[in-house]
């Protein structure tokens, strides 16, 4: 029904390529190197009743591919934002990724939060309360995550693409606009975006 763009971004060293593995094949990414520019996956998902594809771009977090992957994020429709529980650094680095994302790709850009590796608790340098008080600062999501157990792996995904699907439904986001990240997958669909005495008059002139 829908294919919807994604960034997966936040500072090196995080599990950003894991999260993505972990999503898309189910299983834990045992050699993970540091991501050269950006990688690419894809999956369909089944969201509120409609199909989803989300083509996610994995960006690198080192400094020196920030001009590559600057370019990626121009009309992405959501974002994982991702830092690691056990590296106070890479919480302190999310300002930073967020006004690039807001700034280079959209305003209306809907993003979560992720504070990966939570199955290394024992070494977290960042608390649950504080990065849900820098959520709700900042009007993103937010989920704890692990790409070694997968948990919440899924949910932050496709709690993503709920939230741009809701957006559509209620106008908020305009899949015609240029730059939305967002593209109909079956021209029925835009039916959806129609006001409801178009639609009506639609099935008039079908039904004739």
């Amino acid at each position: 029904d829908f294919l919807f763009k994604f960034l997966v971004i936040g500072s090196a060293g995080t599990g950003k390529s894991c999260l993505l593995h972990q999503f898309i094949e189910n299983k834990f990414k045992q050699d993970s190197n540091h991501t050269i520019g950006v990688e690419f996956g894809s999956k369909v998902v089944n969201v509120g009743g409609k199909t989803v594809k989300l083509q996610i771009w994995d960006t690198a977090g080192q400094e020196r591919f920030r001009s590559v992957t600057r370019s990626y994020y121009r009309g992405a429709a959501g974002a994982l934002l991702v830092y690691d529980i056990t590296s106070r650094e890479t919480y302190n680095t999310l300002t930073n990724w967020l006004t690039d994302a807001r700034t280079l790709a959209s305003p209306n850009i809907v993003i979560i939060l992720c504070g990966n590796k939570k199955d290394l608790d024992a070494d977290r340098e960042v608390t649950f309360l504080e990065a849900s008080r820098f959520a709700q600062e900042n009007e993103l999501m937010f989920l704890e995550t692990s790409a070694l157990t997968g948990e919440n792996v899924e949910e932050a995904f496709l709690k993503c693409a709920r939230t741009i699907l809701n957006k559509i439904e209620s106008g908020e986001l305009d899949p015609e606009r240029m730059g939305s990240g967002i593209q109909y997958g079956d021209a029925s669909l835009r039916q959806l975006r129609q006001p409801r005495g178009a639609q009506a008059q639609n099935r008039q002139q079908c039904s004739c």
